[in-house]
């Protein structure tokens, strides 16, 4: 019952920024002529896989019949609002999460009035389906699946809508190449941030205008490597997966544009019963569900100790994913690791400011109150210590969310200090203002660093 499936980019520039550069314009183009082909095609269902829908524990599915907020993204909030409202069918959204569960993954419904809706979606449903003329699903990405877990669950995504028998589109929200500008640009003078990077993504795009999205799927580790893809490409596992696993489409490429560095393309995908010459380039084989692989849908490795400091247990896929532990950082308040690699990446669990081996919380002053900026300076070594355990360090550090429990009082503060480790790295930050932490600091840090 799948008609077609297309791969779309998530950037706000798309939606918010056209006027300001020929691409975004050219995208935002190509993405309303789809939008009016998906009208005319008779589907009744859109199901929407998103990059930028980060989910930790498990799969998420959207279940709220009728989301309705204002966005400003996070990054690019000077490009303005992005009201929404969708329509949104629950009951499949009910079925892809029982059927993933079946199958020995965890999934969970949101369905709450408010639950953040990430740009992507919103972008891609605001230029795909602007009337709500068509229902819509939504499903996370998960930032820790590798390709079985990924291929898993686009496997029972094909299944559930076997099951829910109506004609469906499926769309794929993820850049190709995703090297942002870390600096100021002049949004008329965008380009692909790399030469490499473009040449990677025009070499997908090739396979992908030639409707070989399996062959595309086999190489998107060596392309997440050589072309630092969103999210390792991993979108393209599941989308591979939930369309069949073969070479057997029509592609055509609407469009390919930079947007802020990053290499942004419209692809359409249609089955078709076309003879190929060969079925696979390359093949790496069938994806299996949880129950099949004997756990959670990742290899299972044996635990391996480097040292006598660092533990890594390695519950791992072919790509290396380690959880990672270290007696040099404060022990964990709860069942979680202080960091866990993949691929490319390293996620680091929140770190606060406690001492090592001790537990001690600095910055603590007699009768009450705290020093932020001794609290935020014992937080980023923490996260040093990690990172260098992990093989990384400060200066690879991406992306920093901040939870602050007095913004009012210490951001300045805080943000003297944060300065002095990342001014020059410039990894993006959200700060985050939280009622209280779990032991008594004032100042947690999220991290996500390169390896």
């Amino acid at each position: 019952m799948i008609q077609k499936a297309y791969i779309v980019p998530g950037q706000p520039h798309i939606l918010l920024g056209a006027k300001k550069n020929a691409g975004w314009a050219s995208l935002k183009k190509s993405y309303e002529a789809v939008g009016r082909e998906i009208a005319a095609s008779g589907a009744e269902l859109l199901l929407v896989y998103s990059t930028q829908w980060f989910s930790v524990i498990g799969h998420l599915f959207q279940v709220d019949p009728n989301p309705k907020w204002t966005l400003v993204d996070q990054n690019w909030y000077e490009l303005g609002e992005i009201p929404y409202e969708f329509r949104i069918d629950p009951a499949f959204g009910e079925l892809y999460a029982k059927v993933v569960n079946e199958r020995g993954m965890q999934a969970a419904t949101v369905g709450y009035h408010g639950f953040p809706i990430d740009t992507g979606t919103v972008v891609a449903l605001r230029l795909l389906n602007p009337d709500n003329a068509i229902p819509a699903s939504v499903v996370s990405c998960n930032i820790y699946s590798e390709r079985d877990e990924s291929r898993a669950l686009g496997a029972a995504g094909r299944a559930a809508i076997d099951r829910y028998g109506k004609k469906t589109i499926v769309i794929c929200v993820t850049n190709l190449s995703n090297r942002f500008e870390v600096a100021e640009i002049d949004p008329a003078k965008d380009r692909i941030s790399s030469a490499k990077d473009d040449e990677w993504n025009r070499k997908i795009l090739e396979m992908l205008g030639e409707g070989r999205l399996e062959d595309v799927a086999q190489v998107a580790r060596e392309f997440g490597r050589e072309a630092n893809a969103d999210m390792g490409f991993k979108a393209i596992w599941w989308l591979g997966a939930i369309m069949g696993e073969h070479n057997r489409y029509d592609g055509r490429v609407w469009d390919y544009q930079p947007v802020w560095g990053t290499g942004s393309a419209i692809v359409e995908l249609t089955p078709s019963v076309k003879q190929l010459d060969f079925e696979k380039e390359f093949d790496e084989g069938p994806a299996q569900d949880a129950k099949a692989s004997g756990g959670t849908g990742l290899e299972s490795h044996n635990v391996l100790t480097e040292g006598p400091q660092v533990q890594r247990t390695s519950e791992m896929s072919s790509q290396n994913a380690e959880i990672i532990h270290t007696d040099k950082a404060p022990k964990p308040v709860g069942p979680y690791p202080h960091a866990r690699r993949v691929g490319e990446f390293l996620f680091l669990s929140g770190i606060g400011p406690r001492k090592p081996g001790t537990g001690e919380v600095p910055g603590l002053l007699p009768g009450g109150g705290h020093d932020i900026e001794v609290q935020t300076r014992a937080c980023i070594e923490n996260i040093r210590t990690i990172l260098e355990e992990a093989g990384s360090s400060l200066s690879k550090v991406l992306d920093v969310t901040v939870y602050l429990t007095d913004m009012k009082s210490d951001f300045e503060r805080f943000n003297k200090v944060y300065g002095e480790y990342f001014a020059a790295v410039q990894p993006t930050r959200t700060t985050v203002g939280v009622d209280s932490l779990p032991t008594p600091i004032s100042v947690e840090l999220k991290v996500i660093a390169g390896k």
